[in-house]
């Protein structure tokens, strides 16, 4: 299981651009996936070889304008509920305001790991403010400029050190089974869906409790399947909350996906995609899980003509490009129409997930490929290609171009490699790897 750190803080402290400036350290492939419009609140942070899981409370206040203090005890509570770790951001240019004192209070009570930060430090003469923070009573405040990055080094390496050792990794003990995670916006029907495959006959053989803030197995194995329902926690219980705030679904969207092999998005017929669903998917996509889309309260729809469906089917795989080869279903959980078909297709996807291609199939397949459309020659150069494999025991299926040039091999070219083994091979639902590699 990730561990997931928190930043948390009154507004225009600084939460953001922090955020962005500790997410920029990561050294592992970046996806710049277009469309994302609040990639910005989550991110992976990989600091000497440790990698964590990184949120930003900070953009998902919803009237900006008119900040209440309930908006941010929701905010901090939930961080304080779901997260290994907090950081809490002040303003070393402003000194402690009443804001501060209200959720270094919160924070004192929770049993988490919290580090307090005290931000805007962009040069010297601040530094001499930072100690009044020590007010706060929650130890030592690291002084650091988000802005140019003083002290993010020490900060982060403070982080890491602060991380509570990850519990016994319950998915060990879990046996090989597919784990499968029901995500969506508040009200998409998520809880309907998990009643309807659960239903009333209780054939589940075990709930798996994680610890609370970790996610919870449901095995499900009736009519012939077999697999794990990962729940968060939080999805369980209805908190006090008001639950249509994007911020809750998202960060318990984090728990459930980081847990799982395939994601089920629900998307609610009734309202068409919205940037919620496509920010949702951009999580799957960052963590290369399997994906399965759910069109859900399909009975309401008045138009369910077969030119209806392809339109709908279009538009989302237009909203979701680049990554297009997924499957989508229409169902209706309430009517139970179609929910079994929602298993089987998230059973195949996890299948695809775990195929293989011989190495032999793969070159002779993929060879002709290439011959009939080589890469781009480069100041008179030419790229050979001159072996394929797929590399073994990886999370996702990842394929290897060994040539002669790799570092001239551009994106749309490798997005024509994976065109190609998407139409030879059934990876539908599963993102794949596509490395050049000198020879």
């Amino acid at each position: 299981m990730g561990q997931l750190v928190a930043i948390v803080g009154r507004p225009n402290v600084g939460k953001s651009t922090l955020f962005n400036r500790l997410t920029q350290t990561r050294t592992a492939i970046t996806d710049p996936t277009a469309g994302t419009t609040r990639d910005r609140q989550y991110g992976k942070v990989d600091w000497n070889g440790k990698e964590f899981s990184i949120v930003d409370t900070g953009g998902w206040v919803v009237n900006s304008d008119d900040i209440f203090e309930s908006e941010i005890n929701k905010q901090v509570e939930l961080a304080i509920e779901q997260a290994d770790e907090i950081l809490f951001v002040v303003d070393a240019m402003n000194g402690i305001t009443d804001l501060d004192d209200h959720v270094a209070q919160i924070l004192r009570r929770s049993r988490k790991p919290v580090i307090l930060v005290a931000n805007k430090v962009d040069s010297n003469e601040w530094i001499y403010n930072v100690p009044e923070f020590y007010a706060f009573g929650l130890g030592e405040p690291y002084p650091v400029s988000a802005s140019n990055g003083y002290g993010t080094g020490d900060l982060l390496d403070e982080v890491v050190a602060k991380l509570p050792e990850p519990e016994v990794d319950e998915e060990a003990a879990l046996d090989d089974l597919p784990k499968f995670a029901i995500v969506g916006r508040p009200n998409a029907g998520k809880s309907s869906l998990i009643n309807a495959f659960i239903g009333d006959n209780r054939h589940i053989v075990t709930d798996i409790a994680g610890t609370t803030r970790d996610s919870i197995y449901t095995r499900y194995d009736k009519f012939g399947f077999d697999f794990y329902l990962v729940d968060t926690a939080g999805i369980r219980k209805k908190t006090k909350v008001n639950e249509d705030i994007e911020y809750y679904s998202v960060i318990r969207s984090i728990r459930a996906i980081e847990a799982s092999d395939v994601c089920i998005l629900m998307i609610d017929a009734t309202r068409g995609i919205e940037s919620q669903d496509v920010n949702i998917f951009s999580l799957i996509q960052r963590n290369k899980k399997g994906l399965v889309v759910v069109v859900n309260k399909w009975d309401l729809v008045e138009d369910k003509s077969t030119a209806a469906i392809k339109h709908y089917e279009n538009a989302i795989r237009e909203r979701f490009a680049p990554f297009t080869d997924f499957p989508i279903i229409f169902t209706s959980a309430l009517t139970k129409q179609r929910i079994y078909k929602v298993i089987e297709t998230a059973v195949e996807v996890y299948k695809n997930r775990k195929r293989t291609v011989p190495t032999s199939q793969l070159n002779t397949v993929m060879q002709e490929e290439i011959s009939a459309y080589p890469p781009p020659s480069n100041k008179g150069k030419f790229i050979k290609i001159k072996y394929i494999t797929m590399l073994k025991g990886a999370q996702v299926p990842t394929f290897i171009f060994f040539c002669n040039l790799p570092q001239w091999v551009k994106e749309p070219y490798r997005r024509y490699l994976e065109n190609k083994i998407r139409e030879h091979w059934d990876f539908t639902g599963t993102p794949i790897n596509v490395y050049m590699r000198e020879k």
